[in-house]
């Protein structure tokens, strides 16, 4: 049983006799307590698609729950549907796009990597690659003689996420996208 501290985003865990699937985290640290963080967690209930938000002390123990990843690839959109298709024996997995709202945007039929995650063989969310290679649809001119300094400015991508890159990077370029944390990572290889 891990630690409260120890969960991660799109990690399993059971909680009031349920399964959630954990979409986001916020650490605070409170002013004037001797003790640890708090951490608050958005969760989604994987039957329902309720939403519920908790906060666990850092020492709180919290059951995992059992998970299936499976190795998967975009495959189409039908409707309000992705649907993936399973890489190892070609089972369609659909998952609403409100449910992998966030993962969207870093897709395209490129992306490779995707895992889709199965609560007793239900998908219920995506396991995105740590980095994505996408292009920049459109971002301001690139300034002449600029180095990769600090300096950024905003690029729409060609998933329509929009993220801030250095000032030498153009309309058109490749570029590697970490995803977890929505950052600019580098060129991608020609």
């Amino acid at each position: 049983m891990p630690k409260a501290s120890e969960i991660k985003r799109n990690n399993a865990i059971e909680y009031d006799g349920k399964t959630y699937i954990v979409r986001d985290i916020e650490r605070s640290v409170p002013q004037g307590r001797a003790g640890g963080s708090l951490y608050r967690m958005r969760m989604y209930d994987v039957v329902t698609g309720r939403k519920l938000d908790e906060t666990f002390k850092d020492s709180d123990m919290l059951n995992m729950a059992d998970l299936i990843r499976r190795p998967a690839m975009f495959s189409y959109m039908d409707g309000d549907d992705y649907v993936f298709m399973d890489q190892e024996d070609y089972t369609p997995y659909n998952l609403n796009k409100d449910a992998i709202a966030e993962e969207v945007l870093f897709l395209n039929e490129e992306t490779t990597g995707i895992q889709v995650i199965l609560v007793s063989d239900a998908p219920v969310g995506l396991d995105m690659p740590q980095t994505v290679e996408l292009t920049v649809q459109e971002t301001d001119p690139s300034i002449k003689g600029a180095s990769a300094t600090s300096r950024t400015k905003p690029a729409l991508l060609s998933t329509g996420a929009t993220i801030q890159v250095p000032e030498h990077i153009s309309t058109g370029d490749r570029i590697r996208v970490n995803v977890e944390e929505r950052k600019f990572s580098g060129r991608a290889d020609k």
